[in-house]
């Protein structure tokens, strides 16, 4: 079954099943840099100027669910029209993510991969026993 806004040819599967893309986030970081190089547009892409475009995309996301019943939002990607749109403003997203994390130096699987990792010691599963003085397991992660 072939992924909408997974370039054809870029696309397999992991072993959660998920897709994963050819040549990895850091390959489309420095496609993303070059992008932004040929065009001379470094000057602007500060992290205050990112992290504000890369609020902007978030909220031209939820916008599209806005008004959705949670029944017609878990549906969106059913008409082609709106899953084209949620999929180019996740792409927006995650563009203007990658790019911030370059300019920062921050690695976004590591930095991910550690914040799992916090949050399994702070919530742990359901019955299990948390760490002493670590979180609840009965709430969500606020952050």
């Amino acid at each position: 079954m072939k992924n909408k806004g997974i370039p054809e040819g870029t696309e397999a599967a992991g072993a959660d099943g998920l897709p994963e893309t050819a040549g990895g986030l850091a390959a489309l970081q420095r496609r993303l840099a070059d992008f932004a190089a040929a065009r001379d547009w470094q000057p602007f892409h500060t992290p205050k100027n990112l992290a504000s475009a890369l609020s902007v995309e978030a909220a031209e996301l939820v916008e599209i669910f806005q008004w959705l019943t949670p029944e017609q939002s878990a549906r969106v990607m059913a008409d082609a029209a709106a899953a084209d749109r949620v999929t180019d403003e996740v792409a927006d997203v995650l563009a203007y993510l990658l790019q911030f994390c370059g300019v920062l130096g921050i690695d976004p699987l590591a930095a991910l991969s550690a914040k799992i990792d916090r949050n399994e010691r702070r919530f742990p599963v359901p019955g299990e026993r948390a760490p002493e003085g670590q979180g609840s397991p009965d709430r969500h992660s606020p952050e």
